[in-house]
């Protein structure tokens, strides 16, 4: 994104970091992931827009050897480079080829420490620090190429998954459940439809009231949805340790979402999640939480 962007690098080395100081690397099985193609990128994303990503790529290749800048803004705070198509397909990989180990039973659940983030990437346009929609591409791929009939799309970045939303809006198969700080970014009316549980909250919200309208709002929808795969938007930059946004979490409420979230996975879905990093940019705050976070997952 450019130098002193918050979604940087040393996101991802903050997590490695934390990992490996905390030893909870010792209980994780670790694995590359592979480029997503276009067909399944076109699950969730026009063809055009696709293309348009692409040939920016190749416009700036050309500049480059010219001369020219190294970076094109996408809006104000989202700036694309050589490497951010190449960087998008194996973050959307991560999240496929994730899926591809739970469904075939080879992991029981799965993280995807990957970048850019995807929530806030719609259909047909790029936005938000945000190319390719991961977890709308993976739950699409669950449903089209592994025959599932309802999903479900779990949202706790601090900022609306609006992304998301444009895209599953009206699939009566994936029921998405989020809440995220309101008024906020992205601007803008945020759909209605039965399958969308959007729960705007105030800043300053503390983790006590989350928990509230996840017992008595998300859990709910989900029992009566029984979705056979769970999904995760993980964003982290709800910390009330993190500038990005005002709410109050700390890492004990995402490590009780996620083990609010596993049960219900154990109960209807064979316990199959994939998770995947979304926001979160104070570096400590971060790597905290997202060790909270796979110790529910992964019951250590």
């Amino acid at each position: 994104m450019g130098p002193g962007h918050p979604e940087s690098a040393q996101r991802l080395a903050a997590i490695e970091d934390r990992l490996l100081i905390s030893g909870l690397e010792l209980a994780l099985e670790r694995r590359d992931a592979t480029p997503a193609s276009i067909a399944d990128l076109e699950l969730a994303h026009g063809r055009l827009h696709l293309a348009a990503l692409r040939g920016l790529t190749d416009t700036l290749r050309e500049d480059i050897q010219a001369g020219g800048p190294s970076l094109a803004q996408i809006d104000a705070d989202t700036a694309i480079n050589v490497h951010t198509w190449d960087a998008a397909l194996v973050a959307a990989g991560a999240a496929i080829d994730a899926t591809d180990a739970v469904m075939a039973g080879e992991v029981a659940n799965a993280f995807c420490a990957v970048r850019p983030p995807g929530h806030h990437a719609m259909r047909n346009k790029a936005m938000g620090f945000c190319f390719v929609n991961n977890v709308a591409v993976a739950a699409k791929y669950a449903l089209q190429r592994h025959g599932l009939s309802r999903v479900a799309i779990i949202d706790f970045d601090v900022h609306h998954g609006n992304g998301t939303e444009d895209i599953v809006v009206g699939d009566e198969r994936i029921l998405m459940c989020s809440f995220y700080q309101h008024p906020f970014y992205p601007d803008g009316e945020h759909a209605q439809a039965p399958n969308l549980v959007n729960l705007p909250v105030l800043a300053y919200t503390k983790g006590s009231a989350i928990r509230e309208l996840v017992d008595s709002v998300w859990m709910p929808r989900l029992q009566a949805h029984r979705p056979e795969m769970i999904f995760i938007s993980a964003g982290f930059d709800g910390h009330r340790e993190d500038d990005m946004g005002q709410l109050g979490l700390v890492e004990d409420d995402y490590a009780w979402m996620t083990r609010r979230i596993k049960a219900v996975a154990d109960e209807h879905a064979q316990g199959r999640i994939v998770s995947c990093l979304e926001g979160g940019y104070n570096l400590s705050a971060l790597a905290r939480s997202v060790e909270a976070h796979l110790r529910v997952l992964a019951d250590v």
